[in-house]
């Protein structure tokens, strides 16, 4: 496959270190310049090539005609009293999405968004009330981690980034060859250098390509589960009908066993009151998950316009989480982050051109309420 472009020059963030050697075999028949080209793009900051001082005048001319260090248009940025951050990107389509960084301690947690609204229409999502206007190229998933290391950078008292995560907007298992192509970078040394178990890929249950991870890469899997038997998955997460749970936890099970350690999966569980938050629903999923290496994250529902749903009670949400804790399920209470600025889980919207008029229906049941 030829990656040099004849009508368009090829955006820096989009090539992994195995894009850069076929690149550069291309044009100068030396792929070992690679690993020169990447440290100057990741570790030294350069945005241009006239800058990469160990390469010869005559492949810096080549690089300059070729290619480009085009980042995605950076639109606003909010702070939540709580030292969230959230940044709205302009893509190369001309959508916008948004990234989220979640300081906490020691740890910067990224939330990045990997397609222009979802596909998906989990009933509990703001994402997936907007529609879907398409995938997000390589050098968008990468470019807003450059933006957001370039802000830290600018600003050395929040720290460095430590975890990335797919769980911004769009399902990342859905663009699928971009999502890897972003985590190959993300994790490689010449780049970001990002630990395999700290970049983590969120799914709400596309099977086929849980299994296609297989081998494809060594990230954190977390999966989008919210209940524990298919008639409330199917209300809550529609793509259950597809890939029911049985399905979809023989192909965790199947992805594990391709890791060389002993890692996990998190099953992410929006809790929403009176929908999923019971007793018997406590009981159900500790069963469920009885015998499977994992942690249970429970997320707290953030409410959002065009939703009926509650967020439950702290006691309600402390029971739930005894009850698993009680039965030996590792599980964790994910803190509510960033709802002040619409940053928190679930709330996520950005700017686009809807393709499937999703959001357009939505506003129509629901006259007087925006989406935004």
């Amino acid at each position: 496959m030829t990656i040099l472009s004849t009508d368009r020059k090829t955006n820096w963030y989009s090539l992994t270190r195995t894009g850069w050697q076929q690149f550069l075999s291309e044009i100068d028949h030396r792929s070992f310049r690679a690993q020169q080209v990447m440290k100057w793009i990741y570790h030294e900051r350069v945005s241009n090539v006239e800058s990469m001082s160990n390469l010869s005048k005559i492949l810096r001319s080549k690089l300059a005609s070729v290619t480009e260090s085009t980042l995605p248009k950076l639109v606003h940025t909010s702070m939540s009293r709580d030292g969230t951050v959230k940044w709205i990107i302009e893509t190369e389509t001309g959508g916008a999405v948004e990234s989220v960084l979640i300081p906490d301690g020691r740890r910067n947690t990224l939330c990045i968004s990997s397609q222009l609204g979802c596909s998906l229409d989990c009933v509990f999502c703001a994402t997936g009330k907007q529609g879907f206007a398409g995938n997000l190229s390589v050098s968008d998933i990468v470019g807003q981690v450059v933006i957001v290391t370039d802000w830290l950078r600018e600003n050395p008292s929040c720290g460095e980034l430590t975890n990335i995560v797919f769980m911004g907007m769009g399902e990342p298992l859905m663009n699928f060859e971009a999502t890897m192509d972003a985590c190959d970078i993300f994790m490689d040394d010449l780049a970001f250098g990002i630990s395999k178990r700290r970049v983590t890929i969120s799914t709400a249950g596309v099977v086929p390509r849980i299994l296609d991870m297989c081998g494809r890469t060594e990230a954190s899997l977390a999966v989008s589960l919210h209940a524990a038997n298919d008639e409330l998955r199917n209300y809550l997460v529609p793509l259950n009908k597809k890939y029911p749970i049985g399905m979809l936890l023989d192909s965790c099970r199947e992805y594990l066993s391709s890791l060389s350690d002993r890692r996990i999966v998190t099953f992410e569980y929006t809790i929403i009151d009176d929908i999923n938050d019971s007793d018997q629903v406590a009981k159900e999923l500790a069963s469920l998950l009885r015998d499977f290496r994992c942690k249970v994250n429970l997320i707290p529902f953030n409410p959002f316009p065009l939703s009926t749903f509650r967020r439950p009670t702290e006691d309600k949400i402390s029971r739930f989480y005894k009850q698993l804790r009680d039965k030996g399920i590792m599980v964790t209470n994910r803190t509510t982050r960033g709802d002040d600025i619409d940053a928190a889980c679930g709330q996520l919207v950005g700017n686009f051109e809807d393709k499937t008029r999703r959001r357009e229906r939505y506003q129509s049941a629901r006259p007087g309420v925006s989406c935004v």
